[in-house]
C-alpha cells in the first residue's frame, strides 16, 4: 500500500538564499514559500554574502507560521513529508545543517512532518534525537 503525499516539503539553497516551499502534489500548485530573498526576512538577518543554519531556521520558523494561517501546519491531517536525505544529497553534504535546521524549525513551531528517510540514520543529526 502507498501513502499519498500530498503536501511535500521542497528545499532550495544557493550560496545566497535559501527557499523552502511546501508543494501540493494533487494540483502541483505552491501551498505556501518563505525565502531569504523577501525583504522581511532578508533585512532581520545579518548574513552579510552567504546564509547559514540561522537564516534556515528563521525561514522554517517563517514557513511554519504562514502554514498556520492556511490551516496546513498538519497536513490536513496527513502530514507534510520531507525527503531528507535525497534533499542533503541534492544540496551536498555541507548543506546538512540548513535542510536539518529547517526540519527542526518547523517541528519546534506545531508542523507536522512525516519525514521519509526515518529508517536511515545515516545523515540524522544529532541534536535531533531529542525530538523523535
Amino acid at each position: 500500500m502507498t501513502v499519498l503525499k500530498r503536501y511535500v516539503l521542497r528545499l532550495f539553497m544557493s550560496i545566497k538564499y535559501i527557499t523552502v516551499n511546501v508543494v501540493d502534489r494533487n494540483n502541483g500548485r505552491i501551498v505556501t514559500t518563505a525565502s531569504t530573498v523577501e525583504h522581511a526576512i532578508k533585512n532581520s538577518l545579518e548574513c552579510g554574502r552567504t546564509c547559514n543554519a540561522k537564516a534556515a531556521a528563521i525561514v522554517g520558523e517563517v514557513l511554519a507560521m504562514r502554514l498556520k494561517v492556511e490551516g496546513l501546519q498538519d497536513g490536513q491531517g496527513r502530514g507534510i513529508h520531507a525527503d531528507v536525505k535525497k534533499e542533503i544529497e541534492k544540496k551536498g553534504f555541507k548543506s546538512r545543517t540548513k535542510v536539518w535546521a529547517v526540519i527542526n524549525s518547523l517541528r519546534n513551531n506545531g508542523v507536522t512532518l512525516i519525514l521519509d528517510d526515518d529508517d536511515d540514520d545515516e545523515y540524522r543529526d544529532r541534536s535531533y534525537e531529542g525530538h523523535r
